[in-house]
């Protein structure tokens, strides 16, 4: 029995509207699927259609947004802003740790990634979509996509309590390198 079908009335109705306000605005409700050439959401900054570009690394994007929306989005938030205290920012970053030693591979062990139930290849074509998504600004010149190998060897040493003391250490160096 699905929840919906034990709620009745004013209940039902609400169950209804988190459901779609958790699917989007774009989505179609009696096929199951976003609507074609319509945004998952259209409120500022939001998240743009998964079918804008296909960023490398990435077979299907979107595949790799519905899992962004289903894994992600949650916490780091539609924008990619996260929650502050909480969750760390992604939105002009993320791409930032591809440019220092560790970084590549502190994002592929990052409690969110490691714990993740998608497969490696779903999650790292997801890694390359995010990276793209939210930091494409920052992304290296000689940028290589995450492989499910890569993220497979990676998300077998987990990042726990040290994770944000290292994220905090690996940005320092990346301002470091930016400035001249």
């Amino acid at each position: 029995m699905s929840a919906s079908s034990r709620l009745t009335g004013p209940a039902s109705a609400l169950w209804a509207s988190a459901c779609l306000s958790v699917l989007g605005a774009g989505w179609n409700a009696g096929a199951q699927t976003p609507a074609p050439n319509t945004a998952p959401n259209t409120a500022p900054n939001a998240t743009p259609s998964p079918a804008e570009s296909t960023p490398a690394g990435v077979e299907n994007p979107q595949r790799a947004w519905q899992h962004w929306t289903l894994n992600c989005q949650g916490c780091h938030r539609p924008d990619g802003t996260g929650s502050e205290g909480t969750t760390p920012s992604l939105k002009g970053i993320v791409g930032r740790f591809l440019s220092v030693p560790g970084g590549r591979e502190y994002l592929g062990r990052v409690p969110g990634v490691a714990t993740s139930p998608l497969s490696n290849a779903d999650l790292s074509e997801l890694m390359n979509w995010m990276l793209w998504r939210f930091d494409k600004e920052h992304l290296p010149a000689n940028f290589q996509p995450f492989t499910a190998a890569e993220i497979g060897q990676l998300r077998g040493a987990p990042l726990r309590l040290e994770a944000s003391q290292m994220r905090a250490d690996l940005i320092k160096k990346a301002d470091e390198s930016a400035t001249p």
